[in-house]
């Protein structure tokens, strides 16, 4: 039980600890970590140490790297990893203010489909590519891991969904969920696909 406290009294730590799960191969320097997860630097030495104490990372030269003989890490995987960790309002309101979207999709890490090409794609009009990719560092910092994604004017989406572009029908034709649709992006358009 101590264990448990210890772990997950903070949303930063919480942070950090999806980070190293979900990239359990990789070596993070301190500035890294705190770039990846938007952890103030301030507290990243206190959150690193106690990860450390624990068992949870080990320090290599190049950095900090998940401690592949940490004892629970099929149950905090299910915990911190498995279980869905932003809900669709998140999403959509991490990009209120980047122009008008008109079609929200997520599939690969948002659905828990390593499959997927894409994790995210936004289409819509005088989007605002500096704030899409604030809000992306936002998403990736909760989740823990890289978000690839896309994005299109409402007219080239609509011509690559017209030629059956294969970058659009990888998205519509695998596991995915629309999670903002305008009526110019009906449904019947991408049933196409």
């Amino acid at each position: 039980m101590e264990i448990l406290v210890k772990l997950l009294s903070t949303a930063a730590r919480v942070k950090i600890m999806r980070l190293f799960l979900l990239n359990k191969s990789k070596t993070f320097t301190n500035k890294d970590i705190v770039k990846r997860s938007r952890v103030t630097p301030s507290s990243i030495r206190k959150e690193i140490n106690l990860l450390a104490s624990v068992d949870f990372i080990k320090k290599y030269t190049e950095g900090w790297s998940f401690n592949p003989a940490f004892k629970y890490v099929k149950e905090f995987e299910n915990l911190l990893v498995s279980a869905d960790t932003l809900d669709d309002k998140t999403i959509v309101d991490n990009f209120k203010k980047v122009g008008r979207i008109k079609l929200l999709i997520v599939s690969g890490v948002f659905i828990k489909n390593k499959d997927s090409r894409l994790d995210l794609l936004i289409v819509g009009d005088k989007l605002k590519k500096g704030k899409i990719e604030e809000g992306i560092r936002k998403l990736e910092a909760e989740i823990g891991a890289e978000v690839v994604y896309a994005i299109f004017e409402t007219q080239e989406f609509v011509y690559r969904l017209n030629m059956f572009d294969k970058l659009v029908r990888d998205i519509l034709d695998f596991p995915h969920k629309v999670i903002l649709q305008n009526k110019e992006l009906s449904t019947y358009a991408l049933k196409k696909f």
